[in-house]
């Protein structure tokens, strides 16, 4: 798709968690964009603070086009967490080759994540949900707790929608009354959580030092070839 450069208008802020916020852009029906891609933001109007930033949406989802950012001390942050309904900001998109165009493995993949890296992941999630596509897929998202889980309350719909989903959680602190996996993203993890990983394309998306590690993981750990490893060189990082 070619790249379009806009002015949108600000249509509604989301709280996601304590420290992530959701900026919902008014698009017309046409969203333009594949699941999994990003947009480059200014804010202001001002080059200092421009960012790419993944979308959180889905291109089934009309009207809107959503990204979603950890809040933090940084001015970028502080003037995106003041945005309000009815803002203009610059945007430019479509960007980024992480779709489901590079699953080389036909009707199963898995996603790793960890953090605000679930973002795009969110995006493919919905579309193959929404289209109803039959991929079996499979989310490993690791936090540090309960309370740092972004779209928590989306993918347990989406799985309630889709019997081919099926979301892990693997939190640094256990959680009462939630069931996950206490500790880190490792081979043995992914092993028990994704039996079948030798038959899937796995998309990895967070921090990158987590996304080094688990693709290491996944290489030299568990044999995949890279081929079935896929991963975007962002810059939101």
């Amino acid at each position: 798709m070619p790249q379009q450069e806009r002015q949108l208008r600000v249509k509604e802020i989301i709280q996601r968690t304590y420290n992530v916020k959701s900026v919902r852009l008014e698009v017309g029906r046409e969203t333009d964009f594949k699941a999994g891609q990003f947009l480059q933001i200014t804010l202001n109007n001002n080059p200092q603070l421009k960012r790419y930033l993944s979308i959180s949406s889905s291109p089934t989802e009309k009207g809107y086009i959503e990204c979603t950012k950890k809040i933090t001390e940084s001015d970028f942050s502080k003037v995106l967490a003041a945005l309000a309904a009815g803002d203009v900001v610059r945007v430019q998109y479509p960007f980024g080759r992480f779709t489901l165009e590079h699953n080389k493995t036909g009707g199963k993949v898995a996603f790793l994540s960890g953090g605000i890296g679930i973002t795009p992941l969110r995006s493919i999630a919905k579309f193959a949900v929404d289209k109803n596509l039959g991929l079996d897929m499979v989310l490993l998202y690791a936090n540090r707790s309960l309370r740092d889980v972004v779209f928590r309350e989306d993918f347990e719909a989406m799985q309630k929608a889709y019997a081919q989903l099926k979301v892990s959680h693997v939190l640094c602190e256990a959680a009462p009354n939630f069931t996950c996996t206490v500790g880190l993203i490792n081979s043995t993890v992914i092993k028990q959580e994704i039996p079948d990983y030798a038959q899937r394309s796995f998309f990895l998306c967070g921090p990158p030092g987590m996304v080094e590690a688990m693709k290491k993981i996944l290489t030299d750990e568990l044999s995949l070839p890279s081929s079935q490893v896929i991963t975007e060189n962002f810059a939101g990082y």
